[in-house]
């Protein structure tokens, strides 16, 4: 015979691992609607030439758009750069040493503008490329890469390509 005491500890650890179970699926449901979320190349500009070290700074633009219900932040965006279909190298925009309360909102059916600075140097490889760059001439941009999206109760990493020009 079972006593009192275990059929409520039981019944107790049984509610506990239920009420644990929910929680599980509700922050897991989600993601789905997390990878609606876009991202695209919206501009590249000229900071700065160095001429001496062969060396420029670019400003890459992405708008991250919102069409879900969902309130979420972009702590990260890891992404290489093309120019003409070459290779430029690699840039990270990120946020993740700011709590998620500090960093720039994504609202339902928001567009939110990110930029980072990306450091071009003038190699063998991509000197044709980075004269042109460097010249204003009439280029055409990629992205690859991937970004992480968050909300407060989940996380997701999304690939993403986009072009410009």
């Amino acid at each position: 015979m079972v006593s009192r005491g275990r059929v409520v500890i039981l019944g107790a650890f049984a509610g506990l691992g239920i009420l644990l179970l929910s929680l599980v699926m509700f922050a897991n449901s989600g993601q789905d609607v997390l990878k609606k979320i876009n991202i695209d190349l919206v501009g590249v500009k000229i900071l700065d030439v160095n001429k001496i070290n062969n060396r420029a700074h670019l400003e890459v633009a992405f708008n991250v758009t919102n069409p879900t219900t969902i309130t979420a932040t972009i702590p990260s965006i890891t992404y290489d750069l093309f120019v003409n279909g070459k290779d430029l190298g690699s840039g990270h925009y990120s946020t993740e040493d700011v709590a998620m309360a500090g960093r720039a909102p994504l609202f339902s059916g928001s567009t939110v503008t990110l930029t980072n600075t990306f450091e071009l140097v003038d190699t063998d490889k991509i000197s044709n490329e980075y004269q042109a760059i460097t010249s204003n001439q009439p280029v055409s941009y990629k992205v690859a890469g991937q970004v992480t999206i968050e909300s407060a109760w989940t996380l997701i990493i999304k690939d993403f390509e986009s072009m410009l020009g």
